[in-house]
């Protein structure tokens, strides 16, 4: 036990834990929440590993205006693994075992030292779309598809102890994460009592980081740093800067949790925070919940950050509440981050390598595209924007056939981006309530689907009955695992297809998604546009992609506004 070794109790359940105190205070005062985990991490491996000691100095005086190449080492409490980077890691502990028994080992000795958890998800493929049957059916075929592979992860987590599969159809890994697998504070049984300390993790997912939105520090790595971590391995790194987003004011009535991520996305790109830490602070993250948060977090691949931070406040103890934590681990969150001084308190005395102010207020609806995340586009300016993109960057024309340059083909709601969400989620089912009962439809070349990030976004759209008005519009569940960000979004309507690719079409995907890249979603659809689920709705109704949305009523015959007020606020007849 090192001399920093301190105790608290929950229920008479003692806990030890390495007290950030002991550090000069006026030192510690100074230092961003991200790097007291890190702090931390290698004070609680110091017992093990002397030059651990030598990382806590590098933490401890480290100057934010000067750029450090101080290296330090960085053990992480868990790994989180998705089917199609993890499954390489549980071959390679396969191997690793019939190479022990071969010598005349133990085979059973080989396992992950630290706990690993791989999710599903990323097989699923949106091959049916548009009735009741279509999840069943998809998840048949994924079955068919990957029939080896899954049997191959069910033996792995049948033979290797500390090692967990969550199985598909469950949803998608960073929405599990989230609600079911994230600990903030962890608990491990060591020999010398109960231990408390921050959760911390890697993954094979870049956007791993969406588990920052509770506070928790972690990021995605590649395959190898992530079997290094599994095996209890630290994971060598310079020291990360840390940049302030300092945010005031609150988002206006009508504007999403999209319009901000989209506008942060832009902000930070044209910044840089390439290999920086961006920790989040003022008095505008009060606003916000820990769906926003996350919301926000999961788009620091998009930012180029490493980790998206926010920290643990009474936000973060809501939603452990919402999401079923037991009352002794939010207790436990609750005490160990105010004894060990990861509580934010906004203190105005950090410091940081430098401070990029925004303003919530400011936002207004946005989308962006056709091919990068930061490609910010004022709704108001959508059909002008969208019309010189065709005309200038792909050389299309602007008739107005149904199928033709600037036609939306595919309108998905996915990504765990988005369908964290319950206020943009709910708001797509009011959208297409209202829609319904005005007798719209998506237009007939337009795929729709709806790929939920956990069974939980569906038991609340079934409790609020705004499911069955989704689906009349076609948008039934397709399936829960990551689909339309990773390409697994299937053809288009194959007519629809066989016109794009014959008359080389310029075409459009409207997602709800964090990745638009070229090709990326389908290799025929050359314009990509991420925005809110409720857009997603708008624009499956329209049909196409270079369309003034926003209008000002001034007739009777008045259709759906996507800044609806809750859903109800109309427009102008869609033409």
């Amino acid at each position: 036990m090192t001399k920093s070794l301190q105790s608290f109790e929950i229920n008479g359940i003692k806990y030890f834990y390495n007290d950030l105190n002991t550090v000069e205070k006026s030192k510690l005062a100074t230092i961003p929440y991200s790097h007291k985990i890190l702090l931390e991490n290698v004070l609680r491996h110091h017992d093990t590993d002397d030059s651990h000691s030598e990382d806590a100095d590098a933490i401890i005086n480290w100057n934010p205006k000067s750029k450090t190449t101080t290296e330090i080492s960085f053990t992480p409490s868990r790994v989180i693994l998705q089917d199609f980077t993890g499954v390489p890691a549980v071959v390679d502990l396969a191997a690793m075992r019939d190479a022990v028994s071969e010598l005349g080992g133990n085979p059973n000795d080989i396992n992950p030292l630290s706990p690993a958890e791989l999710v599903i998800d990323h097989s699923v493929q949106v091959d049916h779309f548009g009735t009741q049957n279509a999840l069943d059916q998809n998840n048949k075929i994924e079955f068919e598809r990957n029939k080896e592979r899954y049997k191959f992860l069910k033996w792995g987590q049948e033979s290797f102890s500390n090692f967990k599969v969550i199985p598909p159809n469950t949803g998608i890994i960073h929405q599990v994460n989230l609600e079911y697998l994230g600990r903030v504070i962890f608990s491990e049984q060591r020999e010398h009592g109960r231990v408390a300390f921050p959760d911390t993790l890697v993954g094979t997912d870049s956007h791993t980081t969406m588990i920052n939105g509770i506070g928790t520090l972690g990021w995605g790595v590649g395959g190898i740093e992530a079997e290094a971590a599994m095996l209890g391995q630290p994971i060598f790194m310079i020291l990360p800067e840390v940049i302030g987003l300092k945010l005031s004011g609150k988002l206006n009535e009508g504007i999403t949790t999209t319009d901000l991520v989209l506008s942060i996305t832009e902000k930070l790109r044209s910044y840089g925070v390439v290999e920086k830490i961006v920790e989040v602070f003022g008095d505008g993250v009060k606003n916000l919940s820990v769906a926003d948060r996350a919301t926000i977090s999961n788009m620091s691949p998009e930012f180029g950050c490493t980790d998206t931070h926010w920290p643990i406040d009474e936000q973060t103890l809501k939603y452990l509440k919402k999401s079923n934590r037991s009352k002794e681990i939010i207790e436990r969150v609750k005490i160990y981050s105010k004894i060990n001084l990861l509580w934010n308190n906004n203190s105005e005395s950090i410091e940081y390598t430098d401070i990029i102010n925004f303003n919530i207020s400011d936002v207004v609806p946005t989308i962006s595209g056709p091919k990068k995340p930061q490609e910010k586009i004022k709704l108001n300016n959508v059909k002008e924007k969208t019309e010189d993109i065709i005309k200038n960057e792909f050389n299309g024309n602007l008739s107005k056939e149904n199928i033709s340059d600037g036609t939306v083909v595919l309108a998905a709601i996915t990504s765990c981006t988005n369908t964290s969400n319950p206020s943009v989620m709910l708001g797509a089912g009011l959208i297409a309530k209202k829609a319904i009962k005005l007798g719209l439809k998506a237009k007939p070349w337009v795929k729709t689907s709806l790929a939920p990030g956990s069974k939980v976004v569906t038991k609340y759209l079934e409790k609020s009955n705004l499911l069955p008005y989704l689906e009349k519009l076609g948008f039934n569940i397709v399936g829960y695992g990551c689909t339309t960000c990773i390409g697994n979004s299937g053809d288009m309507i194959p007519e629809v297809q066989n016109n794009v690719i014959h008359n080389n079409l310029t075409v459009a995907t409207v997602l709800s998604g964090n990745r638009n890249f070229e090709a990326r979603i389908h290799p025929n659809i050359k314009m990509n546009f991420l925005m809110s689920p409720m857009l997603v709705v708008i624009y499956s109704l329209i049909g196409r992609i270079n369309f003034k949305i926003l209008k000002e009523i001034k007739t009777a015959n008045k259709y759906i506004h996507p800044t609806y007020a809750n859903g109800i606020v109309l427009i102008e007849k869609i033409n």
